[in-house]
């Protein structure tokens, strides 16, 4: 019987061994730690209010601002891949600066520019919307960490995508809007949903860009990041373990919800 690729075993062992000492073994430390609590110790813990309102806080608006990027990423990535416009390497490599600025720089920036005082900020306040130290300063700090995301998945998509497709679809007489939702979506939709999937679990854990935005107000601004490190400067390792527990559960849970949706809406589009 043949063997399979040179070196394929050894490149095996690496790979599985790499992938238990950075991913499997922190995450059965974090199970092993939190079995020790009682159930009705952890259901205590995370019936809390205050963490309670840091779930919906962390939750809802890293769903808020996936969302988002659902709708802007595939607009910026098709603006990048069929238009010629003036700096568009420029704006391309913008698109990946999320992933080399530093967190915290973002967040103190974005604090800056939303502040009551800020460049927007000055023009935002007098109208009623106040971003920073409020939710809607969680959800823009979000946005601006998972756009990348949805926009990287999309755009490869796009670039292979025939233009002759769209041309065909004009000479028969199909609009602008049919062409989009009968030609275009069918093909980058699975593409969107990826996207949104891996911004909304950067957006769940993220903690730099959001502390400083966020006002940190418990059972108000308040993050579930922030309040596991808020417990364990406190000492309360088995409060701290708990959230750490259901965060990590209920965000596989999510996940594992929409890459099935996912695959049926694939498999729906390909039939």
């Amino acid at each position: 019987m043949a063997r399979p690729l040179p070196g394929f075993r050894t490149t095996l062992a690496i790979t599985l061994g790499w992938l238990a000492f950075i991913v499997l073994i922190p995450l059965a430390s974090l199970v092993w730690k939190s079995s020790s609590l009682p159930l009705g110790r952890l259901k205590e813990i995370l019936l809390d209010p205050r963490t309670l309102s840091a779930f919906e806080v962390s939750f809802g608006c890293a769903a808020l601002a996936a969302l988002v990027n659902g709708l802007a990423g595939p607009v910026v990535a098709w603006a990048l891949v069929r238009y010629e416009i003036p700096g568009k390497r420029f704006l391309d490599a913008l698109v990946d600066i999320p992933f080399a600025l530093p967190t915290a720089v973002a967040g103190i920036t974005l604090t800056t520019l939303y502040a009551p005082n800020g460049w927007l900020g000055r023009w935002l306040d007098p109208l009623g919307l106040q971003v920073s130290y409020h939710l809607p300063g969680i959800v823009v700090a979000l946005v601006f960490v998972g756009l990348p995301f949805v926009v990287r998945t999309v755009q490869p998509v796009l670039e292979e995508f025939p233009a002759e497709a769209e041309e065909a679809a004009a000479l028969l007489g199909a609009s602008r809007w049919t062409t989009i939702r009968r030609v275009i979506l069918p093909s980058i939709v699975p593409a969107i949903g990826t996207g949104v999937l891996l911004a909304f679990a950067r957006c769940v854990g993220e903690y730099g860009s959001v502390v400083f935005i966020a006002g940190n107000m418990p059972g108000k601004t308040e993050i579930l990041p922030l309040l596991i490190i808020t417990r364990l400067e406190e000492y309360r390792y088995e409060e701290a373990t708990g959230i750490a527990l259901a965060m990590l559960l209920l965000s596989l849970a999510l996940l594992l919800v929409g890459n099935r949706l996912q695959g049926r809406i694939t498999r729906r589009r390909r039939s």
